[in-house]
């Protein structure tokens, strides 16, 4: 136990690189009073709006906000929103040398239209989620080759928005198993099988489900799912992240169900970003899987308090 409680101030200065798909989060808020004689939508009066960092950009901001220090690996367009990108990490001191700029693709934005009850009305999303190939995708695997050897850890957060290719993935893994440090994944369905040789993967139960196809309705069903995913992903360990029914991690040395620990819940956006940073950060620590595991429970209880893409502090956990 003291061990665990010790835990969270031996993540400061751990260096994680994070690869994947990089996204704005821009909201536009307002308030509706009316709905439009046009069609049956409301009508948003303007208010404010607001940039966040979402997809593996959130993910390195968490791990920034919990004290490590990160590298992130992605691809942006060329355009005024790679330039919000760059300013928005480089002020939260998170490196900016492996961003390769592809002038074919948008940076990818989300667009929510937000009341200022916190009500999703719209999104828009900008993006071009086409498979990374050809010069774009070697200069993301020498990216990685030059920025590996100084991590504890090594992150893939896959949303499915082309960064992540077989080619990348395995980049990723082969340079992980050289340093002998741990890899995660935050997976997505279509790509199980980029992942083989990863530490841990982190799939929410609906991505379990799709993948093992078995329903997850009790403990034992998610454990049974966790067997057979670990088996058809061919990596060490699973995650899987069940929300108000907390997690089921499956390891090497054994299995433990670990229950939610959420107080309130506001939003569930980006939670699975700061289950996998704040793991990723606590095995660069030397945490034992089942600590690093409850260390990522407990975040994730904090941040679905808050709403959008957000993040957890030291102070917060402890």
């Amino acid at each position: 136990m003291s061990a665990f409680l010790d835990l969270p101030s031996r993540l400061a200065g751990r260096t994680v690189l994070i690869v994947g798909d990089l996204m704005l989060d821009h909201f536009v808020f307002g308030h509706v009073e009316r709905i439009s004689p046009e069609a049956p939508v409301p009508i948003v009066r303007f208010a404010r709006e607001e940039y966040r960092l979402g997809g593996a950009a959130n993910v390195a901001h968490n791990v920034a906000a919990l004290g490590g220090r990160v590298e992130i690996i992605g691809v942006v367009g060329d355009d005024p929103e790679a330039e919000r990108m760059r300013g928005d990490l480089t002020r939260l001191s998170i490196g900016t040398r492996g961003l390769v700029t592809d002038p074919e693709r948008c940076t990818t934005r989300k667009l929510r239209v937000v009341t200022t009850r916190n009500q999703q009305v719209a999104r828009v999303d900008y993006e071009e989620d086409r498979e990374v190939g050809g010069a774009v995708e070697e200069a993301l695997i020498v990216k990685i080759e030059a920025l590996a050897p100084s991590a504890d850890a090594i992150l893939v957060s896959d949303y499915l928005k082309g960064v992540v290719s077989r080619g990348v993935a395995a980049a990723a893994i082969a340079a992980a198993r050289r340093g002998q440090v741990p890899l995660l994944v935050d997976p997505k369905v279509p790509h199980i099988d980029y992942y083989s040789g990863a530490t841990v993967i982190t799939p929410n139960h609906h991505e379990a489900e799709s993948i093992t196809f078995m329903r997850i309705r009790s403990s034992e069903d998610a454990m049974a799912a966790a067997s057979y995913f670990r088996e058809r992903a061919a990596c060490e360990s699973v995650l899987i992240t069940r929300g108000e029914h907390g997690m089921t991690l499956l390891g090497p040395a054994g299995h433990a169900e670990l229950p939610a620990e959420a107080r309130e819940v506001s939003d569930v956006t980006g939670a699975g970003d700061t289950v996998i940073a704040t793991m990723t950060l606590a095995l660069a620590a030397g945490a034992s899987l089942v600590d690093a595991a409850r260390l990522a429970n407990r975040a994730a209880g904090i941040v679905v308090g808050k709403f959008g893409p957000s993040t957890v502090t030291i102070d917060e956990l402890r």
